[in-house]
């Protein structure tokens, strides 16, 4: 058997001793004693992120490809505001506090809701 990485050039978390990505995103939660659910809901959102990309690492991404990712949301699923809410949240922990990238572009964003009149 060969020790050689699969020919990509880049080693994986594993290879150079890291736990693998959402290892470390569930201990980042649990450090910061955030509830099961928040946790669960957190994870989905991330595992959506990298499949809608093709299985990407979020390393390897900026901010086209997490802007297409929320707009998809948006526009394409027709997701309620309080969603694209919690998946942008999901992202900003997994580059603020796992990978320890900021998103500067993404500061202050939020989904609008509807304004509903009641006459």
């Amino acid at each position: 058997m060969s020790t050689e990485s699969g020919g990509s050039g880049q080693q994986s978390d594993s290879e150079i001793g890291r736990p693998r990505l959402l290892q470390r995103v569930h201990e980042a939660i649990r450090v910061r004693y955030y509830s099961r659910r928040t946790e669960e809901a957190y994870v989905h959102w991330i595992k959506r992120l990298i499949y809608f990309h093709g299985k990407r690492h979020p390393e390897t991404m900026g901010e086209a490809e997490v802007t297409a990712f929320l707009n998809h949301l948006a526009v394409e699923r027709h997701v309620a505001a309080a969603t694209q809410n919690q998946a942008l949240s999901a992202i900003l922990f997994l580059y603020r506090e796992v990978l320890g990238r900021e998103l500067p572009w993404l500061d202050g964003c939020s989904a609008r809701r509807d304004r509903r009149d009641f006459r």
